[in-house]
């Protein structure tokens, strides 16, 4: 296969280096200097159970669109920030929009939050859209071109916003999971991806605005007598706010949530990682969807609403 990963960060170039190790054709786009490393000297992935170092073919989004048509791929995978997921199909509009339907080519987010699905759609149309998530891993770039990561690294990913409403991708994507699979990522398919957002939701609003906040690593703080608690709150303001929106979840998913990240592995948040490093955090892309929902119930979400808002006051008073 011939993919392209858009935004190739720590979980990017973890799923990359797979990939290419298994034989597929990869093309990254990145920035800055991690660009120029991967330019220069390759990439270099460390994972418990692998490691990569080699070559890679790597441009800034201008290179590509100069390089390359959207046509050329069979599966593009959005990897960047939240943050940046409108500029960045904005930029990229004209050069997606190369035909529709089944015969395009899909466009899969692997990104945090709730809401890139929905803008993915808005640019290519729902029937080009997949909606997906990196599970049980750790992914950061340790210094440029040089990614650390852990975990199990398994994919979900499903149409967008379920299989009943957008019907046709399961031949397609039974070819992908069986070449992920093939290249040591195991990958499921879900029939009903929106909800497993919501729920992958759970954890990423409960762990990385609190992180951001304390700087402590996730088992050590879920495991708090203090910020446990508070964490296994938040936890269930998300699933209140998934059932605002009609979405299936239950308190019981938040607890399983909670009971996840006591046992998983002790790491940095990539939201904690991205404050140490001075980047812009998805805190709003991930606390906005269940402040707004939870509000709409009548019901507000205090306990992240106060997170979120301590955060915010304390970036902006630059400590």
């Amino acid at each position: 296969m011939k993919i392209l990963i858009l935004g190739a960060g720590g979980i990017g170039c973890y799923y990359a280096a797979r990939l290419i190790n298994a034989g597929h054709e990869l093309v990254l786009t990145a920035r800055g200097e991690h660009l120029l490393a991967l330019q220069t000297q390759g990439l270099e992935v460390t994972h418990p159970d692998f490691s990569f170092q080699g070559g890679v073919t790597a441009m800034d989004t201008a290179g590509l669109m100069q390089n390359y048509h959207c046509a050329d791929f069979d599966l593009i995978i959005v990897a960047f920030k939240a943050t940046a997921t409108e500029a960045v199909l904005t930029e990229l509009a004209s050069w997606l929009s190369s035909g529709t339907g089944h015969n395009s080519v899909p466009v899969l987010s692997l990104q945090n939050g709730v809401s890139n699905e929905e803008k993915i759609a808005a640019c290519v149309g729902m029937e080009r859209t997949l909606g997906g998530l990196a599970v049980e891993i750790g992914g950061h770039i340790k210094r440029p071109g040089i990614i650390e990561a852990t975990g199990v690294s398994r994919i979900e990913a499903g149409a967008w916003p379920n299989a009943e409403s957008n019907s046709g991708w399961q031949e397609r994507l039974t070819e992908f999971a069986e070449h992920f699979r093939a290249a040591g990522i195991p990958f499921e398919i879900s029939d009903d991806i929106r909800r497993l957002l919501w729920r992958k939701l759970i954890i990423n609003n409960g762990m990385n605005p609190m992180s951001a906040l304390t700087g402590m690593t996730t088992k050590k703080m879920v495991n708090n007598p203090v910020f446990g608690p508070l964490i296994r709150e938040i936890m269930h303001e998300t699933v209140r706010a998934a059932q605002q929106l009609g979405v299936n979840l239950v308190a019981e998913d938040a607890e399983a949530m909670f009971q996840l990240m006591q046992g998983f592995d002790d790491i940095k948040t990539s939201m904690l990682v991205d404050r140490m490093k001075g980047r812009p955090l998805e805190s709003d892309e991930i606390c906005g969807p269940v402040i707004e929902r939870c509000r709409q119930a009548g019901e507000p979400a205090v306990s992240t609403e106060r997170v979120h808002a301590l955060l915010t006051a304390n970036l902006n008073a630059g400590f």
